[in-house]
């Protein structure tokens, strides 16, 4: 019997394969996202460091639908203003290993129209 590979094990190997080739540092920290089919995170890292800088999610806004474009939309504005008062300009895309699309580019089109570079 052949057993079936789960969609999350394949994504954390595809996210562990852009994780060698992406990394944060003090200029340019990393901004992570993971999604749930219920809530959506974000932080943003200091990977030379090992510290969270930023974080926003679905959860902490008290989001009453946390897994739709429109919740990652507000978690994407949250974090820009969130790294803005923090003096964090520039960052590094880290989509996961998700794929580029719904809810993790309504964050990533949200953080750049909150004034994130990336």
């Amino acid at each position: 019997m052949i057993k079936k590979e789960s969609r999350n094990l394949i994504r954390e190997r595809r996210h562990v394969r852009v994780r060698e080739k992406i990394s944060g540092t003090a200029e340019t920290p990393r901004l992570v996202v993971f999604r749930s089919n219920k809530n959506i995170e974000a932080q943003i890292i200091n990977d030379l460091k090992g510290v969270t800088l930023v974080a926003a999610s679905s959860v902490q806004l008290k989001l009453k639908n946390g897994g739709n474009c429109l919740a990652a939309t507000q978690v994407g504005a949250d974090i820009a203003a969130k790294a803005k008062k923090a003096g964090i300009t520039k960052v590094v895309f880290d989509r996961g290993g998700y794929l580029y699309h719904g809810r993790v580019q309504a964050l990533a089109d949200a953080a750049r129209k909150g004034g994130l570079v990336f």
